[in-house]
């Protein structure tokens, strides 16, 4: 069976021109710049390969140059996309060099060189096709099973551009008649299965990236910036089960702003969201960077340490100093800005729950003690047994496994 040529390239040009309709309405739908990016380098792209399948050499081979150039800004637009949507500046000299590139040899061969033409063209675009899967794999933050169909496709589209073009040139160097050929028609159909494969890619990441901002906006306190309770929850269940692991302790810090109400009554509930923003920053600045903390209600923040209850009470005493410092003046005289503090500590293995009520009881001891204080937790909690249990469960198998041998 064969297959027009011209028809196919019709048909991928369709293609293309609808995707980038879609692509420009969702990007001007969502506000996402690079969606726009994509979207006008497949109607480019489109328009210039429309033309050039309509007219072919009827007005000569600068205009038919000129078109092709077209469609090698679009595939820069495309390798430009890539970079807007991983919040990097667009490269504007990288955007025409090809098409510069194209235009300068193409005049400079001669009108018989179609086959060499052909091969500087594909070249062209295997090259951005390159950069492109380069710019959508380099976001470490996904993990290779992820972002492998953003390498995949822009790297099979190159290949499937260069393979046969250097295969002929290296059987038929001197065959003008390679370039409409069978692989002219493996071209067309190719460039349908590439715009369709981009597409899905394009909105996969788009998609993921969504998720990713509600996942974190679900886990973040949109005022200061921290964990919520939520997110707190779910990043300490982490290190706690890492430290156990490693028989290592941790403790938890409950902080609470003294006379925080009166704060609000005083000045203002602006100046109170000012005050925890403030409070916010001088935790995050004075615990390490492997600490976790976050605001888990009201005038309330937490924070887990992974170390001693004997360190973690002196770095609490870092953060009530540092925020009793702050010295913050309010045109009818100075603001209070203190903190009470319970701290809370158990063995490897010890739940969140369990430590946030021992550091909570530690809390009003401190704010009955008369506020601006730190207390320690008198009695160290014992509640381990989900770890017991997990613990138990792993240390049975080696024994089941050992059974089943020796009645086997």
């Amino acid at each position: 069976m064969s297959l027009d040529t011209s028809t196919l390239y019709l048909v991928a040009t369709m293609v293309a021109a609808m995707l980038g309709v879609m692509l420009l309405f969702f990007g001007k739908q969502e506000n996402i710049p690079a969606l726009k990016w994509w979207g006008t380098a497949y109607l480019l792209g489109a328009a210039s390969v429309a033309l050039w399948t309509l007219t072919g050499d009827t007005f000569g081979q600068t205009f038919s140059l000129a078109l092709n150039a077209v469609g090698f800004v679009a595939c820069g637009m495309v390798w430009n996309a890539s970079r807007v949507f991983h919040g990097r500046k667009p490269n504007l000299p990288g955007l025409v060099l090809g098409a510069i590139t194209w235009i300068a040899t193409g005049m400079m061969m001669a009108p018989q060189g179609s086959a060499m033409r052909m091969t500087i063209g594909a070249g062209i675009v295997a090259i951005y096709a390159t950069l492109t899967a380069t710019e959508l794999g380099s976001e470490r933050r996904r993990t290779l099973q992820r972002r492998w169909p953003t390498i995949v496709v822009p790297v099979m589209h190159g290949f499937a551009l260069m393979l046969p073009i250097l295969l002929g040139d290296l059987s038929w160097p001197h065959d003008d008649t390679f370039s409409s050929s069978t692989w002219v028609t493996v071209f067309s159909v190719e460039l349908v299965l590439y715009a369709v494969a981009t597409a899905f890619v394009i909105f996969m990441l788009v998609s993921e990236r969504a998720v990713t901002a509600h996942r974190t906006a679900a886990s973040m306190d949109p005022l200061t910036g921290m964990f919520n309770r939520r997110g707190f929850a779910e990043a300490t269940s982490r290190v706690i089960e890492r430290e156990a692991n490693a028989g290592r302790p941790v403790t938890v810090l409950i902080f609470d702003i003294d006379h925080f109400k009166s704060i609000n009554d005083r000045f203002g509930h602006p100046a109170g969201d000012e005050i925890l923003k403030l409070f916010a920053a001088v935790v995050v600045n004075t615990l390490r960077i492997t600490d976790l903390s976050g605001r888990i209600g009201g005038e309330e923040f937490a924070a887990l340490l992974p170390c001693s209850l004997e360190d973690a009470v002196i770095a609490a005493e870092r953060v009530r100093e540092a925020f009793e410092s702050s010295g913050i003046v309010d045109e009818t005289g100075p603001v209070d800005t203190t903190v009470s503090i319970g701290v809370a500590g158990g063995p490897a293995g010890t739940e969140l729950e369990v430590l946030l009520a021992a550091a909570d009881t530690a809390l009003y001891q401190a704010k009955r003690g008369g506020r601006n204080r730190v207390e320690a937790a008198e009695e160290l909690p014992l509640s381990l047994e989900k770890w017991r249990r997990k613990t138990a469960g792993i240390a049975r198998q080696p024994q089941e496994r050992s059974d089943v041998a020796r009645v086997a």
